[in-house]
């Protein structure tokens, strides 16, 4: 069984020097790299309106991408019973409220126990639908909500809504450090040069914006709200990085313990015992893929943040506001 899916994009400048293959693997990262070279080698992949069929074909930036493909089942995963907390639910999409600590696709060192396996087996007939309907991820430990489509139609027009930044995330974390108003980070994102796991801050990198605001303010810490304008990996944890606000409990991008001075041992204790980064999508906005509607949904943020967010505040309120 299959169905056909059809992707546009312009090669980013990141790509200047880089042969088809790769520049596809990088700008559909939700696509194996074999996948998409098999898809070339079939006739499936245009540039500017050419067909392309070797994979080695060098790539400069701003050329145009079509592909045209076949989509199989998903045989090669294994459908899990793994609980997913709905939100939402119709015959076309459904809206899930993610925990910490489960991946949303498998890959390298999760092969399973993931958002797609549990996919798999609540809506068996999503096996057809490209990464099994999932339009955008969040990290492992980011918890919120995220949009799944359960039909072929829905996952395209869900696709297209999210590139033409026509859905809107909104995310509530805690940054290290005392910030004293609301901003815009607008820096491009790319791979890190040396840490290929990590995403970093790069002139080669693709557009990125991040809009933030002061929800709460505490001795040595931010409590904020975040809205995504682009949606890049690790977007807002590298944007937080970079302005010197890193996420408390990021582990990767530099999120260690910042105690303020004096700071009550509850404080430190909390502080040490919070091993994931403080994000959360606390909203999510779209137009429905087939209907058109305007729909909204929110997700409280979970326990360990308002513990954290409560702790930072009994502390505030016992040695005063004094910034440090």
């Amino acid at each position: 069984m299959s169905e056909k899916i059809q992707h546009k994009d312009i090669v980013p400048e990141s790509c200047l020097g880089k042969r088809l293959d790769q520049s596809l693997a990088e700008m559909f990262p939700d696509y194996s790299r074999s996948r998409l070279k098999e898809w070339i080698l079939a006739g499936q992949v245009q540039v500017n309106g050419e067909v392309l069929t070797r994979a080695r074909e060098k790539m400069f930036g701003g050329e145009k991408i079509a592909i045209n493909a076949e989509v199989e089942a998903e045989v090669r995963f294994d459908a899990q019973d793994i609980p997913l907390n709905i939100v939402y639910e119709d015959d076309d999409i459904l809206v899930i409220n993610k925990p910490a600590g489960l991946v949303v696709h498998p890959g390298a060192g999760n092969p399973d126990g993931t958002v797609l396996n549990a996919l798999l087996h609540y809506c068996p007939q999503v096996d057809v639908v490209p990464r099994a309907g999932i339009v955008h991820r969040l990290d492992k430990d980011t918890t919120g909500l995220m949009v799944v489509a359960k039909t072929i139609a829905a996952q395209t027009n869900l696709v297209e809504s999210l590139q033409a930044r026509e859905i809107t995330r909104e995310y509530e974390a805690i940054a290290s450090g005392l910030m004293t108003a609301g901003g815009v980070v607008d820096e491009p994102i790319g791979r890190h040069s040396t840490k290929r796991t990590n995403m970093a801050v790069s002139f080669t990198g693709r557009p990125s914006v991040t809009h933030y605001r002061v929800l709460e303010k505490y001795r040595l810490h931010t409590r904020l709200r975040l809205r995504l304008e682009t949606g890049r990996t690790h977007q807002i944890r590298v944007h937080m990085a970079h302005i010197s606000h890193p996420l408390v409990g990021d582990p990767n991008y530099g999120g260690r313990p910042r105690p303020p001075r004096n700071a009550t041992p509850e404080l430190m204790d909390t502080l040490r015992a919070f091993k994931r980064q403080a994000l959360h999508a606390a909203m999510l906005s779209l137009f429905h893929p087939i209907t058109g509607e305007e729909m909204t949904w929110h997700a409280d943020i979970p326990e360990d943040l308002k513990n954290l967010a409560k702790v930072l505040r009994e502390d505030t309120k016992l040695n005063g506001t004094e910034e440090y």
